[in-house]
């Protein structure tokens, strides 16, 4: 499974690093059960958007550092690439839900163009 970062994800995920400390060591944890089950196998999954390319994802992020409140994670699927690519992170007390500007313009941009 290969993995990137939209420039926006790592300016979010740079600074929660900064102040929850485990995060790194926390997203790998993550990637590596994503490598596995990429549309998650619980009710910490959700499926917001499915295209005939992809799935975008919401999902908790388990960080040790908050012991009990956790961050929400969107990441795009892209199955036949087998290419996950991380969106937004945030912390679920501050933001209820994901930016949807966001994600519809990240939609927009990766949908097949008809020819």
């Amino acid at each position: 499974m290969n993995f990137n970062r939209l420039p926006e994800f790592q300016k979010e995920f740079k600074r929660f690093a900064k102040k929850y400390k485990s995060l790194p060591e926390d997203l790998q944890e993550f990637c590596n059960v994503i490598s596995v089950i990429p549309l998650g196998n619980s009710k910490h999954f959700n499926i917001i958007i499915k295209t005939e390319t992809f799935y975008i994802v919401k999902a908790r992020l388990f960080c040790k550092y908050l012991k009990g409140s956790s961050l929400r994670i969107i990441y795009a699927y892209f199955e036949q690439e087998q290419r996950i690519e991380f969106i937004e992170l945030y912390f679920k007390g501050n933001k209820e839900n994901e930016d949807r500007a966001r994600v519809k313009e990240y939609t927009r941009n990766h949908q097949k163009m008809p020819f």
